[in-house]
């Protein structure tokens, strides 16, 4: 049984949540200065994280432990949980948001294209495949389980395609890079738009 408590004020929110595999506490928010304080049993997922605040210039604290003798599964599927959660009741009723972003991120020999839309409507496209299925000790399939549960849990449409790339560690890296930059963008706050930008008069 989850024990989970969130919090919220103005583009900030931060959740608690219990459960037999997981005990994890995070606090995102959307207009931060790009710090981060991690603080994970899964040291690759950590510097991903790192990178996602920093080029999305939000600020992002996670203290996650997890059932890591296992795998480090349930570890990066919870805080991709915590962090979609904390996105979804950080924007609010996402007055005067941009909601739309497209954004390509070159890392060395790779390119990753992340593009956003602030819907309400959780769906999830994924196109990588990469050279090995590890690095290091983090196994590849994590990264479609983390976004996959952020975009669930945000509630927003994600899509992720790695279009090229020959060194594992920088084809997830370059998306980690752009989903911050694409995030980022789709949150900003445009002047021109009245209420939510949507025909519905709600997202």
């Amino acid at each position: 049984m989850a024990d989970q408590q969130i919090e919220r004020s103005e583009r900030i929110a931060s959740i608690s949540r219990k459960t037999n595999e997981t005990d994890i506490q995070l606090t995102f928010q959307v207009d931060g200065l790009g710090i981060s304080k991690l603080e994970t049993d899964v040291p690759f997922l950590n510097h991903m994280l790192d990178l996602f605040t920093k080029h999305g210039h939000f600020d992002l604290t996670v203290a996650a432990n997890g059932d890591i003798d296992i795998d480090d599964h349930h570890t990066v599927e919870d805080i991709g949980i915590c962090l979609g959660h904390t996105l979804r009741e950080a924007l609010g009723d996402k007055r005067g948001i941009k909601r739309y972003a497209s954004v390509f991120v070159p890392m060395d020999e790779a390119l990753a294209q992340v593009i956003i839309d602030i819907s309400n409507r959780p769906h999830f496209e994924y196109r990588a495949e990469y050279p090995s299925a590890t690095v290091g000790s983090f196994t590849t399939e994590l990264v479609h389980e983390f976004l996959w549960k952020f975009a669930l849990e945000a509630r927003i449409t994600l899509h992720v395609i790695v279009h090229y790339g020959q060194n594992t560690h920088h084809m997830i890296e370059a998306i980690f890079k752009a989903l911050g930059r694409a995030l980022d963008e789709a949150t900003s706050i445009d002047p021109r738009v009245l209420g939510v930008p949507s025909t519905k008069g709600v997202l």
